[in-house]
């Protein structure tokens, strides 16, 4: 059976795939169609069905696993599945883990290096205060995206971003020693986890009530202060901290109710953005030829990348 990441323009014959969204649209002459994502742990691609039928309509869901009877398409230099009809599978006779996208880094290798760099911290206050949130989130913390869509969009990407960023704080703390390393990679740490509460699951990944009217931001920062209050955590640390978390997007209209005001705040919003933004790019070059461009991306102020042929 082929993989996503397999298909070519005008492939075609029958795929098994997880239905990951599914929406409903109109064409101009009133007829009912469904535009989808179909997933597999290779990847991903949208896909159209023209003529569903009322029944399917109905009864179609995300999280459903289908077999597929499609053709791949290049549609605005971008593959795109034409499917001419659908089979639900039941899903207790097929294995899950085949249709579930994961990172290049091992799970339990993220935790060995996130975890060996906690290990070696000297602030103690600093250091508890990821071991207490650790203690409620670790779980959720090594499975759970970094987003529902835009970057790090799968199984574990939520800590293959912060092990991304942490990267990215150590070499910006060789150039720039001034900058207080352990503060910077504990906001590293915390600053997203929120997001495992604002998200539903790292499999059909959707925003949670609480998430849709509170936010990860607003909800990991109360988390660190009651953890703190909980555990006798006192300091400047926690309130820096805590300044991290609300201000790391950086901009008030992306979501931060403060901006920076400290250097490692500051570095922190960057790095954020360097790490998601490279993902989004990496994503994007899938499928494409050297010498070609990528499709718009909305997440990059709608540009298309060139692939060039250099190595």
């Amino acid at each position: 059976m082929m993989k996503i990441n397999e298909l070519k323009d005008g492939s075609r014959g029958r795929f098994t795939f997880l239905l990951s969204s599914l929406t409903k649209g109109v064409t101009s002459k009133g007829a009912t169609y469904l535009s989808c994502v179909l997933q597999d742990k290779t990847g991903s691609m949208d896909a159209k069905y023209w003529s569903p039928s009322s029944e399917e309509i109905k009864m179609l869901k995300p999280g459903m696993v289908l077999e597929v009877d499609g053709e791949v398409l290049n549609y605005n230099k971008q593959l795109q599945m034409k499917i001419n009809a659908v089979k639900v599978i039941d899903r207790s006779q097929i294995d899950l883990n085949d249709f579930i996208k994961e990172g290049d880094i091992p799970r339990s290798e993220l935790k060995k290096k996130i975890t060996g760099i906690i290990d070696s911290f000297e602030n103690q206050t600093l250091k508890t205060l990821i071991l207490k949130v650790m203690e409620h989130y670790e779980l959720d913390f090594y499975n759970y995206p970094a987003a529902a869509k835009i970057h790090h969009d799968f199984v574990g990407g939520l800590a293959t971003h912060v092990w991304g960023m942490i990267r990215l704080s150590l070499a910006i703390c060789e150039c720039y020693p001034s900058l207080n390393k352990e503060l910077l990679i504990t906001g590293v740490i915390l600053h997203d986890i929120g997001k495992c509460v604002e998200l539903s699951g790292p499999v059909i990944t959707e925003y949670t009530v609480e998430g849709r009217l509170l936010g990860h931001i607003s909800i990991m920062q109360a988390i660190v202060a009651e953890i703190a209050h909980e555990n006798g955590l006192e300091g400047e640390e926690i309130m820096l901290v805590r300044h991290m978390i609300l201000s790391h997007h950086g901009e008030y209209e992306y979501g931060s109710p403060v901006l920076p005001m400290i250097p490692e705040a500051e570095i922190l919003h960057y790095i954020d953005n360097i790490d998601a933004r490279m993902n989004v790019i990496t994503k994007a070059y899938e499928g494409v030829n050297e010498g070609e461009f990528t499709s718009r991306q909305f997440a990059l102020e709608n540009r298309s990348f060139y692939k060039s042929h250099l190595k």
